[in-house]
C-alpha cells in the first residue's frame, strides 16, 4: 500500500489560523505607530508654538501683567489654541510664564515655563 505524501485539512486551517493571527497582529502594531507618529508631530509643533510665544515675548522686552491670555498659533499647517498663565513671584522684577498649547480637541500637548524680567 503506498503511503500518500501532503498536509491534511486539519494542518492546513492550522496554519492558515497562525498566519491570519501574525498578520491581525502586524496590522494592529502598524496602527499604533501611526498613531504615535501623528502624536509625535502634534507634540513638536505645539513646543514650537510655545517657544515661539515665549521668545517673542523676550524679545520685545515685554513685562506682561499676572493673568492669563490666549493666543494661537499655526505650525505644520494646523492650528493650535495656546494659553499663557503668568503669575508674580516674590520679586516684583520677575514674572513666570507658562505657555499651554492644546490641540482642536482641547487636550493639552506642551507645557512650557520661563521667567521673564523688568527690563
Amino acid at each position: 500500500m503506498k503511503r500518500q505524501h501532503g498536509f491534511t485539512l486539519v494542518e492546513v486551517l492550522v496554519a492558515v489560523a497562525i498566519v491570519a493571527i501574525a498578520l491581525a497582529a502586524g496590522l494592529r502594531a502598524s496602527g499604533v505607530l501611526v498613531d504615535n507618529a501623528q502624536r509625535l508631530s502634534d507634540v513638536l509643533a505645539a513646543q514650537w508654538c510655545a517657544e515661539n510665544y515665549l521668545t517673542n515675548l523676550k524679545l520685545t522686552r515685554q513685562f506682561p501683567g499676572i493673568g492669563e491670555t490666549a493666543f494661537a498659533c499655526e505650525q505644520l499647517g494646523r492650528e493650535y489654541q495656546g494659553r499663557a498663565l503668568i503669575a508674580g513671584t516674590q520679586y516684583a522684577d520677575l514674572r513666570l510664564a507658562d505657555a499651554i498649547v492644546s490641540d482642536d480637541a482641547g487636550r493639552q500637548l506642551v507645557r512650557l515655563t520661563t521667567l521673564l524680567y523688568r527690563p
